[in-house]
């Protein structure tokens, strides 16, 4: 495995595909570096050479990735709930943010359902 920016990239992949697997670049940025690079795209990263390497890396060095990246995002996200804004109350409360609705869905942000036992009624 190649490692790029503290990452283990695959081998058997092409290139575009597993510059991917590190945190912050999609696919258009690493359609981005591999062209700054002057790599192949549809080359496999086992076929990438000592040099094309140090260029990849070089070019990914100028992007904000990986711990740098999640830290920031955190520090956005605590700084939304220190504010106390309505998406930083959608945060604190583990609910989704960006408008859904969480009558039937929104297992994914809530957890696995809670059952609440009903009031049992008196008897007379």
């Amino acid at each position: 495995m190649a490692r790029i920016a503290g990452v283990d990239i695959p081998k058997q992949k092409r290139g575009v595909i597993s510059l991917t697997y590190i945190y912050g670049i999609g696919l258009s940025r690493a359609k981005d570096i591999l062209a700054q690079a002057e790599v192949s795209e549809d080359k496999k990263v086992s076929e990438w050479n000592d040099t094309e390497i140090s260029n990849i890396r070089e070019a990914v060095s100028q992007f904000k990735i990986e711990g740098e990246l999640r830290s920031e995002t955190q520090l956005n996200i605590k700084r939304l709930m220190d504010i106390g804004c309505q998406r930083g109350i959608r945060h604190r409360m583990g609910l989704p943010l960006r408008g859904q609705r969480t009558k039937n869905n929104s297992r994914t942000r809530k957890g696995k359902r809670k059952t609440v036992a009903n009031k049992k009624k008196a008897t007379k």
